[in-house]
């Protein structure tokens, strides 16, 4: 198989750096085009990542002759890849600017910014929820005139260690009315250097700049339904979020209350539903995806970043500790990879739907 020449805007940034790592043995996709900010184009993406490299391993061969392009200029990446994969990492109107001047010029792009996550045309994506929103692309490109390009997002990281359940919950026939979350969210999250260590040594931050309103805000699209060329959001829950920056490198860990409406399952239940659910990104066998999206620990004291983290190659969502709850109905823990599913690895599962679905063709 031929793979797909690929390439990734904001290379040199923590997430493109995941991305480097993640496709460097991917079997539909290869990165051929590099970008970044004008610092470090004309670079070697080996000497701009010098010093600042954060990945277990060295800069993989293939990519590390690379010459760094300027990002600014989205007519570099012409006729060098199919797709390109956005981390960057700047104001939000020029993003968005930059990721439509991409796809104007034919060159779709599967983003991990913010920038298009409230554009009502732009599908944000979890795979095992919304995997039906890819459908708005076609009027996304007719609203634009874009022939080849568009435009997909996936959520905030700290999302990826809750919706998932939540949303098996919802496809069993359970409605949730409220939802009390508080996430502690680790230092990666920042990117590099990220947060001052004597901001995070023997200490929690209380405060994560916009996190609380993308956490109550998020939710509703992802939920919501495309309608007559964009998406309608579902405000049926009312979200509280908290969030919290702690001294953990990798994985957002969430705790999680939930008020169902008149009908309430039980505790076990709940669990057969989580270890039972699949969706499309398994029965599409989609590289990936994890085999099992949600795994349940018995363990009183589990999940924790350090040991449930990486689980099913980072991507899957590790849950626990469910019991009643004093003021709601039900609560539980849930913990995902913030780089890893969270970031580039739910970019690359976005890009493999896609391709799935033929709109790469």
């Amino acid at each position: 198989m031929n793979k797909i020449k690929v390439g990734v805007l904001g290379a040199t940034g923590m997430v493109g750096q995941q991305y480097i790592k993640l496709l460097a043995q991917h079997p539909w996709f290869e990165v051929a085009y590099v970008a970044a900010s004008p610092g470090s184009a004309g670079k070697t993406y080996r000497d701009a990542v010098s010093g600042r490299w954060q990945m277990a391993f060295d800069v993989p061969e293939k990519v590390a002759d690379l010459v760094v392009q300027d990002a600014n200029n989205a007519n570099l990446a012409e006729k060098k890849c199919v797709f390109v994969f956005s981390a960057l990492d700047m104001d939000k109107q020029k993003t968005r600017e930059l990721e439509n001047a991409y796809a104007a010029i034919g060159i779709p792009v599967v983003s991990n910014a913010s920038a298009h996550r409230s554009s009502d045309d732009v599908p944000m994506l979890i795979p095992e929820i919304n995997h039906e929103h890819i459908s708005i692309i076609a009027a996304q490109r007719s609203k634009h005139g874009w022939q080849k390009g568009f435009v997909a997002v996936k959520p905030n990281c700290s999302l990826q260690s809750y919706m998932t359940p939540v949303f098996a919950l919802l496809q069993a026939g359970y409605e949730v009315r409220k939802m009390i979350i508080t996430t502690m969210q680790a230092v990666s999250g920042a990117g590099y250097p990220g947060v001052p260590s004597l901001d995070m040594i023997d200490n929690i931050v209380p405060l994560i700049g916009g996190e609380e309103e993308k956490s109550e805000m998020e939710p509703c699209k992802i939920l919501g339904h495309v309608v007559d060329g964009h998406i309608v959001n579902d405000e049926s829950i009312k979200i509280s979020a908290h969030c919290n920056r702690v001294p953990v490198v990798d994985g957002h860990t969430a705790c999680v209350s939930l008020e169902f409406g008149d009908k309430k399952p039980a505790l076990d239940e709940i669990k057969k539903i989580w270890r039972d659910f699949r969706a499309l990104p398994q029965e599409l066998n989609l590289p990936s995806a994890p085999l099992q999206p949600i795994i349940y620990r018995e363990e009183a004291n589990r999940p924790q970043p350090r040991k449930d983290r990486d689980a099913d190659k980072g991507m899957a969502v590790s849950v626990g500790r469910l019991r009643q709850c004093n003021v709601f109905d039900i609560r539980f823990v849930g913990l995902s990879h913030n780089t890893v599913r969270g970031a580039a690895g739910g970019g690359i599962l976005n890009a493999e739907l896609l391709k799935a679905k033929g709109y790469f063709d």
